[in-house]
């Protein structure tokens, strides 16, 4: 078989990932909470109630994201991402409570797939549920996947770079206090045809069970 040297296209999507680790990950990782309002006060009135414990610290479910690369079973990887080494490679992150990330990919003979699996991790459910409706908003056209985590999104787009398709599926979820993000795509450099709208669907949802069905095993051990 011969073998095919990586497009411009593919090494220019390689970029991104280095540039998002050392970045992206340093965004929106403090306390959810409200700042309380200034009041006229009286030097003889010091109450006791202007320290109430904060009851999102109690009620957290999560307190940290599962090993990100162990979160898709072996099998569903080899189908989702052929040829890909099946431990994944993290991607680093400034605080592994917070945010995990983990990728494969794979270039076999002229089919690319590539997958990611990220975990965030947030203060209070409410606070993801912000995270979580920010990030749908941004990506129009998809639709709700009923029975995963407490609320999830699918959406899928179709891209062309030098007459090269690229077709990539995104799974937004939210499980009480985390948001885990699934990125699935592929193209096929012979045919410079992407893959089929239900393959790229049905496995980033598929692999967004088993993330989401990770994360909630690590909470009962």
């Amino acid at each position: 078989m011969r073998s095919l040297p990586l497009p411009l296209a593919l090494t220019a999507r390689l970029l991104p990932v280095a540039v998002l680790a050392s970045a992206g990950w340093a965004l929106t990782s403090g306390p959810f909470a409200a700042t309380p309002t200034a009041e006229h006060k009286s030097p003889q009135k010091k109450t006791s109630t202007a320290s109430a414990p904060s009851t999102s610290a109690a009620t957290k479910t999560f307190t940290a994201s599962p090993a990100p690369c162990g979160s898709v079973p072996t099998a569903t990887l080899k189908s989702l991402v052929p040829g890909a080494k099946t431990a994944g490679q993290e991607i680093p992150s400034t605080d592994k409570s917070v945010r995990r990330t983990c990728s494969w990919n794979a270039l076999k003979g002229f089919d690319y797939r590539w997958l990611d699996v990220s975990y965030e991790i947030k203060e209070s459910d409410q606070a993801a549920q912000k995270s979580y409706e920010g990030r749908i908003a941004d990506k129009s056209g998809g639709g709700a996947v009923p029975g995963l985590g407490d609320s999830a999104y699918s959406v899928v787009n179709l891209t062309t770079e030098d007459k090269q398709q690229t077709r990539e599926g995104v799974v937004i979820a939210r499980a009480s206090n985390a948001v885990v993000i699934i990125t699935y795509n592929g193209s096929d450099f012979e045919t410079k045809k992407a893959p089929g709208t239900d393959e790229i669907n049905k496995g980033a949802i598929k692999a967004a069970k088993a993330a989401v069905a990770a994360l909630e095993d690590g909470q009962k051990g």
